[in-house]
């Protein structure tokens, strides 16, 4: 069981807080919603809607079980499902039906950090939150407690660095020098074409990330006028933000450039590697342009 202490960390609640609040977001068609991590998850029948609506799939599982059998079966069946999809890339699997039916929260909550980093859901999961489990184990009839420290996520990079490296991983781990050589030589390039409306950029990591200097930078580099009634020029919220830099990768396809490997939810959640890539991209195609 969890140290009554580790629940009460900001950080642990913030976990609990962004995880629930993306299963109510991903199954809010269901009609489902999510209050309680461990009391909700238990039997297997929001795990499957979930798992169902994240790899796009249908579960072949009885849709309500009321028997514990009955439940530990579906739980089982979905379970395995989830471990077909993450074994292949290398994950730990840190559950199990027993643990998960169990009302298991810690067990629970490395289930469903697996589940959004594979899925790369557009949430920003606190880094290196840890939590206290308290272990009770019985000895010649003898209660024996012990601490033991359980890490539910590490650092950002650490949890997406499952997907396939290039450059500005190598970058960023190993030649931080270069890295502020590569920033400066992007900022260069975008204000050479910003400055013609009057714009300057300093920093990469932020003003990027509402996606309207996106917006106006692909127009300069392509020589048209983007309609303001296709993007919001003040942009109120994370899903406006969301909007304006996925409308900036639309612009970028029609102009004949590659899919950004990044997610538009990457930059406008500041991560700074995600910037740096569509900015090169740009860089890479625009940067004889005058």
């Amino acid at each position: 069981m969890i140290d009554p202490t580790s629940k009460d960390n900001p950080r642990f609640k913030e976990l609990v807080k962004v995880l629930t609040d993306w299963i109510n977001d991903v199954l809010v068609e269901e009609r489902i919603i999510v209050k309680q991590l461990e009391e909700d998850l238990y039997d297997g029948q929001v795990l499957q809607k979930l798992l169902e609506k994240l790899a796009d799939c249908k579960l072949n599982v009885a849709e309500v079980t009321q028997s514990e059998i009955g439940q530990k079966q579906k739980l089982q069946t979905v379970l395995e499902a989830v471990h077909d999809l993450l074994r292949p890339h290398g994950w730990a699997l840190q559950w199990t039906v027993d643990s998960i039916h169990g009302k298991n929260l810690v067990a629970t909550l490395h289930l469903l950090v697996s589940l959004a980093t594979h899925f790369r859901a557009p949430i920003r999961l606190p880094e290196h939150v840890s939590v206290q489990v308290v272990v009770v184990r019985k000895r010649e009839g003898l209660l024996h407690s012990s601490h033991v420290t359980e890490e539910l996520t590490t650092s950002t990079e650490m949890m997406m660095g499952r997907f396939e490296r290039d450059a500005f991983d190598t970058l960023f781990d190993h030649a931080p020098d270069k890295l502020s050589l590569v920033k400066k030589s992007l900022i260069t390039f975008v204000n050479k074409h910003l400055n013609k409306l009057n714009l300057e950029v300093t920093e990469l990591e932020t003003q990027f990330a509402d996606g309207v200097y996106l917006v106006l930078l692909m127009g300069l580099l392509e020589d048209y006028f983007v309609p303001l009634h296709n993007f919001y020029l003040t942009p109120d919220g994370f899903d406006q933000k969301v909007h304006n830099v996925s409308f900036a990768f639309e612009l970028m396809l029609d102009g004949g450039l590659k899919k950004p490997k990044a997610r538009p939810e990457d930059v406008v959640n500041l991560d700074l590697k995600s910037t740096l890539r569509v900015l090169y991209n740009l860089f890479t195609k625009y940067k004889n342009l005058e």
